[in-house]
């Protein structure tokens, strides 16, 4: 055999190899939870980028999911091998493992064969849900993190953010944010690749910050003057309930800061370099994305 067709063969076995591999992610599909949040739209999106069918879970998407209606399970599932599973509103609220293991034994009949379930460090509940997957019958990977950097210009506290003046039951514990940029990544690696069933990463970033150092390091980024001021729990709580927060919401959020943020996460993880190979990302690099693509403009 001359050198040309020898490397006609090679080529043409590569191209086959990529068919086949471009064939086999058209035909897998998978169900993203929480497609809207802050984890979820990262998700789909870099499923979408790899060409993998994803099928969005929120209540306004065609087929609706609804983690309050078992009925909307069904009809989600079909025609789905892997599920990228977060539970809202968090795996901490009463009845959340239940609610899994009723989920994941539907999933399991409707023929998934891989769960990566998003999970919270140092929550007793969501340890609950983790066994809850593990025994599913399934492949199964569980990502563990830490309090979501993005909180500051996604979620709960970007109003204070852009107020000026950001309000907290929390001291001086330190806790290593992560970039759900990371989340995704590690998410998206667990979903499309051999080698992670049965892990269980716990993604923090690299360093530890006060609440104080994060929003220092967001004061930073924008130029801007912000300050914060730590407050007992109780008028925390009051000053939601005033608000008119749900009880629920108000419940969770106590739960976190009294409880999760008592030093018992004060220590960062190599889960993200585990996953994929590379460190986390800082919180000085998210506060500076985030500014450059005006997060609190």
């Amino acid at each position: 055999m001359n050198t040309k067709q020898s490397a006609k063969q090679n080529s043409a076995r590569n191209t086959d190899q990529s068919q086949k591999r471009n064939q086999n992610q058209a035909e897998r599909q998978t169900l993203v939870l929480g497609a809207t949040g802050k984890t979820g739209r990262r998700v789909a999106a870099r499923l979408e980028a790899a060409g993998i069918a994803v099928r969005h879970g929120s209540r306004s998407a065609d087929p609706a999911f609804d983690w309050q209606d078992p009925t909307t399970w069904p009809r989600a599932l079909e025609g789905v091998t892997n599920v990228y599973l977060s539970f809202f509103p968090d795996l901490a609220v009463p009845g959340a493992p239940e609610a899994v293991a009723a989920f994941t034994a539907e999933a399991r009949r409707a023929g998934v064969r891989r769960v990566v379930l998003l999970s919270g460090r140092g929550e007793p509940e969501a340890q609950l849900a983790e066994e809850v997957v593990a025994r599913a019958g399934v492949e199964w990977t569980v990502v563990r993190a830490s309090w979501f950097a993005q909180n500051f210009s996604e979620g709960a506290f970007l109003e204070s953010v852009m107020s000026g003046e950001v309000v907290l039951p929390v001291g001086e514990v330190g806790e290593p944010f992560v970039d759900v940029e990371d989340i995704a990544d590690v998410a998206a690696a667990a979903l499309t690749q051999d080698g992670h069933n049965g892990q269980i990463y716990e993604v923090t970033g690299p360093r530890l910050l006060t609440f104080v150092e994060a929003v220092n390091a967001i004061a930073k980024a924008t130029g801007r003057e912000i300050s914060f001021t730590s407050i007992p729990l109780d008028a925390f709580t009051a000053y939601l309930k005033e608000e008119r927060e749900a009880p629920e919401v108000i419940e969770m959020l106590a739960y976190l800061f009294a409880e999760v943020l008592d030093g018992r996460n004060a220590y960062v993880t190599d889960g993200v370099q585990r996953a994929i190979g590379r460190p986390p990302r800082d919180f000085a690099e998210y506060a500076r994305t985030a500014a450059e693509n005006g997060a609190w403009k």
